[in-house]
């Protein structure tokens, strides 16, 4: 039996990749983007099995309104993806109020719109898989990446609770962290205006970047369709080669730190006396 989606961001990018690959193998999507013209050849290639939808996922209203009509419209909802989101780049020192607001505004509060708005439903119908786009920059931060490392550490957060707290009722919980792709990521990302003073920190970080790969994201769509049959799915997953070479130096620095650390921590428990 065909599955049905609910993705946001579909315009372009990830989103774009895994439309595609469920329709491709006969599954309905609901589609959101801000603009749906957008969507117009998924439309023309695969008629009623798509829904498009225009949707902004920081208006919470707006987001309540899509799910609902996505779900009547359909009869249900297996696989809500919730992908919309931007990078934003530039030393802490840097960001501005506003800049970070309107990172947390859709990365952060459009993914937890979309899930309280869909999670009456799952629940409803005992069965439901959740992805959140997360980043490999949600578990391992550079110089100018502060803003969208902090929005996509938050997703990573809430992901956890969430899927502690829905298993009972069915539902589980993917996180997908991504590392570069060839996608258009860098032309959608928000940049602060730059400090000279960070100007030699600014270049070291930009050459490294360039260094990195920039593999083709045709393989990210069944990818996903292979997370989202799998019976016990992973809790968390990479895509793309490079998470695997840098996060796990992360978590063993991290717990070397702890463990070199650790009577001062039991010091701190001690002096509550």
């Amino acid at each position: 039996m065909s599955k049905i989606w609910f993705i946001t961001g579909s315009s372009r990018g990830f989103g774009r990749r895994f439309a595609e690959a469920a329709l491709s193998r006969g599954d309905k999507v609901a589609a959101t983007a801000r603009n749906t013209d957008s969507l117009a050849d998924l439309l023309a290639a695969h008629g009623d099995a798509i829904l498009p939808l225009s949707l902004d996922v920081t208006d919470k209203a707006a987001v309540s309104t899509a799910v609902k009509r996505a779900h009547e419209h359909f009869g249900r909802l297996d696989i809500v993806v919730n992908n919309a989101g931007y990078g934003l780049f530039g030393m802490v020192e840097e960001l501005t109020e506003d800049n970070v607001r309107a990172q947390f505004d859709t990365n952060v509060f459009g993914t937890l719109w979309v899930t309280q708005a869909v999670l009456p439903y799952l629940r409803a119908q005992g069965s439901g898989r959740i992805i959140n786009v997360s980043s490999l920059l949600g578990l391992a931060a550079f110089p100018t990446t502060g803003g969208y490392t902090a929005a996509k550490a938050a997703v990573e957060g809430l992901s956890d609770s969430l899927a502690q707290e829905v298993a009972g009722f069915g539902i589980k919980v993917t996180v997908v962290e991504p590392g570069p792709f060839g996608t258009e990521f860098g032309t959608s990302s928000a940049w602060s205006e730059p400090l000279s003073a960070y100007d030699g920190v600014r270049e070291a970080v930009n050459a490294g970047f360039a260094t990195m790969p920039n593999p083709d994201p045709a393989g990210v769509g069944p990818a996903l369709l292979k997370v989202v049959d799998a019976d016990n799915p992973p809790p968390r997953v990479f895509f793309g080669t490079l998470p695997l070479q840098v996060v796990p130096q992360v978590y063993a620095d991290r717990i070397k730190g702890w463990q070199e650390w650790a009577e001062l921590s039991a010091e701190a428990e001690v002096g509550q006396g």
